[in-house]
């Protein structure tokens, strides 16, 4: 069959886990050892880009390879027991594995933390790959062979068409529809709930 060839692409903060309260907790615990100001209600409203972007509203340049390591430090402790799946993230695997197909994840993370996020959920992707944003997701996409890549944020579907492939977006991060919509998300769905009907559809016209 046709659809044991798919592999899927997806995003993880955002699409497959719900990194928001753990971030917070992170960046305020930096904010405190420092003694810099962080306003944390404000980073999580901006998640997706690489976290040296994030940390330099906070901190001066020859501060950011301290902060960022011990950022990365604090996480573990702080950010992976409170942060959840997303709604229907399992299921979205789920349904890849169902027909045959692959699903990985390719995420700007950290990859040891996220890695400690999959295994805390109990999330088993065929591969995982991190610290790749945006269009540099596209070298990813290509070395497995992903035909589909799922993510919330304009960066992601940047990365899927410069892959060469179908991007679904959902508008469950910091970018609405009509801003996925505008960067030239293929599909656009309001959660991973909507994920598996619309992918038994994809999935059985690449079978035919």
């Amino acid at each position: 069959m046709a659809s044991r060839a798919i592999t899927v692409g997806f995003d993880l903060d955002m699409t497959l886990i719900d990194s928001r309260p753990g971030i917070k907790a992170a960046y305020d615990q930096l904010s405190r050892e420092t003694g810099r100001y962080i306003d944390s209600d404000l980073a999580i409203t901006r998640l997706g880009p690489p976290l040296d972007v994030e940390l330099a509203h906070w901190f001066p340049p020859e501060q950011m390879a301290d902060a960022t390591e011990r950022y990365r430090a604090l996480y573990v402790e702080h950010a992976i027991a409170p942060t959840p799946a997303m709604p229907g993230a399992r299921a979205a695997i789920d349904a890849v594995r169902r027909a045959g197909g692959r699903a990985i994840v390719v995420t700007a993370k950290h990859q040891p933390n996220a890695e400690l996020h999959l295994k805390h959920l109990g999330i088993e992707p065929d591969a995982l790959i991190g610290w790749l944003w945006a269009e540099a997701k596209a070298e990813a996409l290509r070395e497995h062979g992903a035909s589909v890549y799922v993510g919330d944020h304009t960066g992601d579907v940047r990365g899927a068409r410069t892959a060469g492939a179908l991007s679904v977006a959902v508008s469950t991060g910091p970018c609405d529809a009509d801003e996925l919509r505008a960067a030239g998300a293929d599909v656009l769905l309001g959660d991973l709930t909507e994920f598996p009907a619309w992918f038994d559809g994809y999935a059985a016209k690449a079978a035919g």
